[in-house]
């Protein structure tokens, strides 16, 4: 017996559902151009979505699986929702509708592809280099707004990238498509008038800057190793720079070459416990600015924080090296607060003095924060470029 047709939404049924989510991303301030809204309208986000899949609501909301065949009509209200729809687990090796095992690809909520996209603010004339393409929708957005011409979209899975041709194809979009490491940009194309990222970067890759022209822009999620994410908008300059202010928040899945190997507790017996008065929920929620500072000052110390359905709040942190760990904790009725720490280093004091450092310069906001990238390296700044933070380097 063959199975039955799956049914598609009728075009009035994804024109409405598109205009509803364009109205809420209105109201909420993440759409703010007229373009962008009539594109969401002319792209059909739904074509994007694979019939099994795990929805994860960009607020409030529990992730849930979704699947075309059982469900058609909870799947249709998903591809419109404000939510990201993971579409790949463990690389491949995974069922994507169960939401078990780690999430490698994924089609990102509305509200952030279009509040990246605004950022990026691309001109008519200009040519992109769209880094990680995923299911294709955000390439098909920019090849709407620009042309297929304009467009090089990159992906280092071919899974991802044969499914998002299909996709594409089928949204009648046809940019260029690269299979290859994004970290490494496309130098074949350039030079770029824009870089778009559509995964997050600790260490922003100096191809980007190379391969994009004088006066052009990087538009990437930077995703410091301490804590947080934050939307980055770099102009390259003559002399071989990218300039540019942090801004709101943003959470994406890693760059595959940047990928973290996460904070596992030492296997080693050798580990200090001691108490401290400092509240680690002060030090870990107390300011994005505090975040930022404390991954400017501190580069290469990875940091997690977590709270328990008791009160536990935890924070977690490890230097790059797997020298070092610290975890303190916070337990409710304790007026001290827990500190357990392994190796040579003291994480836990060098984050605190970061964190009273940036209290003394008067608790300065995400928005005074930037990020320059030059060829040796990248480096946070306070208020002007040329005020790197305490290690930093302005240096070519």
């Amino acid at each position: 017996m063959t199975a039955a047709p799956r049914l598609l939404p009728t075009h009035r049924q994804a024109a409405e559902l598109a205009a509803a989510l364009a109205d809420r991303l209105a109201a909420c301030g993440d759409l703010t151009r007229p373009e962008w809204r009539h594109l969401l309208l002319q792209v059909p986000r739904h074509l994007f979505v694979p019939d099994r899949a795990w929805c994860v609501p960009d607020g409030p909301g529990a992730p849930y699986g979704i699947d075309r065949t059982r469900d058609p009509d909870q799947w249709l209200r998903a591809a419109y929702a404000d939510a990201a729809i993971v579409t790949q687990v463990n690389d491949g090796h995974g069922d994507p509708g169960t939401g078990e095992g780690a999430w490698t690809s994924s089609l990102s909520a509305p509200g952030a592809v279009i509040a990246f996209l605004e950022l990026l603010a691309p001109r008519d004339h200009e040519r992109v280099l769209d880094v990680g393409t995923g299911p294709g929708w955000t390439a098909a957005l920019l090849s709407a707004r620009l042309g297929d011409g304009r467009v090089v979209s990159i992906e280092v899975d071919e899974q991802v990238a044969e499914q998002a041709k299909v996709n594409l194809e089928a949204a009648g979009a046809r940019p260029r498509l690269v299979v290859a490491d994004g970290a490494a940009g496309w130098a074949e194309g350039a030079p770029y008038d824009q870089v778009h990222v559509t995964c997050g970067v600790t260490t922003v890759p100096y191809a980007w800057v190379e391969q994009t022209r004088p006066g052009g822009t990087i538009v990437l999620p930077w995703m410091p190793e301490y804590l947080g994410g934050y939307k980055a908008r770099l102009t390259v300059t003559g002399d071989g720079r990218a300039i540019g202010r942090l801004g709101g928040p943003a959470s994406y899945m890693m760059l595959r070459s940047q990928r973290s190997g996460g904070l596992a507790e030492p296997a080693s017996s050798a580990i200090w416990e001691e108490t401290t008065p400092i509240d680690p929920r002060a030090v870990a929620q107390d300011s994005c600015g505090a975040d930022i500072a404390i991954a400017g000052l501190l580069p290469d110390v990875l940091g997690a924080d977590s709270t328990t359905g008791d009160g536990r709040f935890c924070l977690l942190l490890a230097d790059a090296a797997a020298t070092s760990w610290a975890r303190v904790e916070h337990r409710p009725g304790r007026r001290e607060h827990l500190v357990y720490q392994a190796g040579p280093r003291r994480l836990w004091q060098e984050v605190t003095d970061a964190y009273f450092r940036w209290v003394g310069w008067g608790r300065p906001g995400r928005d005074r924060f930037g990020l320059t990238v030059t060829p040796a390296g990248q480096y946070v700044w306070l208020d002007e470029p040329d005020r790197p933070l305490p290690g930093g380097s302005p240096a070519v």
